[in-house]
């Protein structure tokens, strides 16, 4: 017995010692790779003089950068999710046209329609960008095999263009094709009842019609009408093509081969890709014998150091750059979400720090919880009493995501930007029919007339119906109030262009709804000039992304699963009937994302989706 006492003794000891010394080493070894990386003088990925940035238009480009979560889920499950966000991707080619080692750009369109994840909004951006680019004297060449509009309205500021010779383009307008679950909710006894404020409150009709409203329909074509318009006149500015000429397109031949693009002036050249290859080894004077033409990608040039361009800025005065992207929820918030809670505590932490001297808030959301939208609203004010808070509205900007910009210094967005919607609403959903065809049924017992009022079992009575209205008339007048002392305007004008109406950036500025028309940069100089800092600056993105440990070891799994030969997944395009299947999930999803305390919600319409 005592001999067992002792070796068991020994044993713990030694097992005890063996992890002390291991996890020693363990530590000292990822210290010393720390020490090693953060002492590099490597400043990035060498490029070669004379080199081409490649720019993949199918690559996906969001806001902000992805959040830590979503970076150790995309590792552990080995989806290769190439992205960047939009900030970068500009300041990347700002970068580049300062940098005289880079000759041109390549826009590289073969991934044919991939550029669905990105808005018109940040496209103007990022074309913006590709401007400036060509203006400095240096070549754009754009090749493509499949053009949809949006690849194209980056594409044609191009220099050059390029279509494959059994290319297509489309050009054939926009559209936007809402799904309607009205009559399968009813095939199925699934009971709908809504209380609503704003006639132009689209965001229930899936739920209760089986088609648009009159009001829906000409709120849907107007911004349509206006994002078109805007297309066509910058495509229509860098092709030298009239307007009307493109609108003759779009309605006489809406897809287009090679040769017909060449003819109508929408292409320069009709080539293969080894001739385009061929033509821009001239470009960077490679080697005709060299595979391809001197190149690097954007992804990886994003990682040179852009301190000796003057395009990096170190400062202890910072502009904070808050991004609320995604549905907006009471709570927290997972990832790509705008928790109410989690984004009120981040701007409660700028307003305290003072080495933050104003705070941008990019806003890209359709809105969501009503209950959210005001915590954070809150806050909002609350930091604007006491530095500069100016708000930059991306794609979409809507209804939550309007509440949430109305009481900041200054608005900006873009001529194609949807915002307003300023309405509110809620779903009241019961099983009655659906329970009752199958047998299943309910009783009551209660203390008052309305302890039941939440059940599913049964339609809402008209005295909770009008309970529910009463909240609802409640927290749409508090919106109204709100963009009328925020924007002040007087409070009729802001009940006559709310209703719930959705508007694009440039007529959202005609009714005083929005300031200025520019993307996130025109929003972060105006903040700086606001905040008096000159050129003594620099920006600090929230929330905040990965650590350097993420990325590391993020790395680390990505090199490993190489050497392995374990593939990544990638996305193939979907069929048509996969394509409409995923709209009925995406639906289905928003639904689950509903969660305010009060079931109010302001929020655009579900599928509004610009194709």
């Amino acid at each position: 017995m005592r001999n067992f006492i002792k070796q068991t003794f020994a044993s713990l000891v030694g097992t005890l010692l063996g992890l002390i010394i291991f996890g020693g080493l363990g530590t000292t070894g990822l210290l010393l790779l720390i020490f090693a990386a953060s002492s590099s003088k490597d400043t990035g990925p060498n490029v070669k003089d004379k080199s081409v940035l490649v720019f993949d238009l199918s690559m996906k480009i969001t806001d902000s950068e992805p959040s830590s979560d979503e970076l150790f889920q995309n590792t552990i499950s080995g989806v290769d999710d190439e992205r960047m966000a939009l900030r970068k991707v500009v300041e990347t080619l700002e970068k580049a046209r300062r940098d005289p080692r880079i000759v041109g750009i390549y826009l590289d369109s073969t991934s044919a329609s991939q550029a669905g994840n990105v808005g018109y909004a940040s496209l103007k951006e990022i074309r913006k960008a590709l401007e400036e680019f060509r203006a400095s004297g240096k070549k754009i060449v754009a090749y493509g095999s499949d053009w949809s509009e949006k690849e194209y309205y980056l594409s044609s500021v191009a220099d050059s263009i390029v279509l494959n010779p059994l290319g297509m383009m489309e050009v054939n307008g926009l559209s936007s094709q809402p799904m309607f679950l009205a009559g399968a909710l009813q095939k199925y006894g699934i009971g709908v009842q809504v209380v609503r404020v704003g006639k132009f409150k689209g965001a229930v009709e899936p739920f209760i019609l089986k088609k648009l409203s009159p009001e829906n329909r000409e709120q849907t074509q107007k911004l349509l009408d206006d994002v078109w318009g805007e297309w066509r006149t910058t495509v229509g500015a860098s092709r030298k093509i009239e307007p009307n000429q493109l609108q003759a397109i779009a309605d006489s031949q809406a897809v287009l081969e090679a040769t017909q693009a060449k003819t109508s002036g929408l292409v320069d050249r009709v080539a293969y890709p080894d001739e385009v290859v061929s033509d821009l080894k001239k470009l960077t004077n490679s080697d005709k014998d060299d595979k391809t033409f001197r190149q690097i990608n954007l992804n990886n040039y994003a990682e040179v150091s852009g301190k000796s361009l003057g395009v990096e800025r170190s400062s202890k005065n910072q502009i904070a750059v808050v991004y609320a992207e995604g549905e907006i929820v009471d709570g927290k918030g997972d990832g790509g979400q705008v928790g109410g809670d989690r984004f009120a505590k981040i701007f409660n932490k700028l307003r305290q720090d003072k080495d933050v001297k104003a705070v941008v808030l990019r806003i890209n959301s359709p809105g969501g919880s009503a209950t959210a939208a005001e915590v954070m609203q809150r806050e909002v004010k609350l930091t604007r009493e006491v530095k500069p808070v100016v708000v930059s509205m991306g794609d979409v900007a809507a209804s939550g995501g309007y509440w949430i910009a109305s009481d900041s210094n200054r608005i900006f967005a873009e001529p194609n930007t949807i915002t307003g919607s300023i309405g509110v609403f809620g779903l009241l959903f019961n099983g009655e029919k659906l329970a009752s065809d199958n047998g299943i049924t309910w009783d009551s017992v209660k203390t008052g007339t309305y302890a039941d009022s939440q059940t599913v079992s049964r339609p809402k009575s008209p005295q909770e119906l009008a309970l529910y209205q009463r909240s609802v008339n409640r927290i749409y007048n508090m919106f109204l109030n709100k963009v009328s002392q925020g924007r002040k305007l007087p409070e009729q004008k802001v009940a006559e262009i709310a209703q719930g109406r959705v508007w694009s950036g440039v007529a959202a500025k005609e009714i005083g709804l929005v300031d200025e028309i520019g993307g996130l940069n025109s929003a972060i100089a105006y903040a700086v000039k606001e905040a008096k800092l000159g050129e003594d600056w620099e920006v600090q993105e929230y929330p905040r992304t990965s650590s350097f440990g993420e990325r590391f070891f993020g790395r680390a799994t990505e090199e490993a699963r190489t050497a392995l030969g374990i593939e990544a997944a990638q996305l193939k395009p979907s069929n048509p009937l996969t394509t409409e299947f995923q709209k009925l999930q995406q639906e289905v999803k928003i639904l689950q994302k509903m969660n305010d305390p009060q079931g109010v919600y302001a929020r655009l319409p579900f599928n509004l989706k610009i194709e």
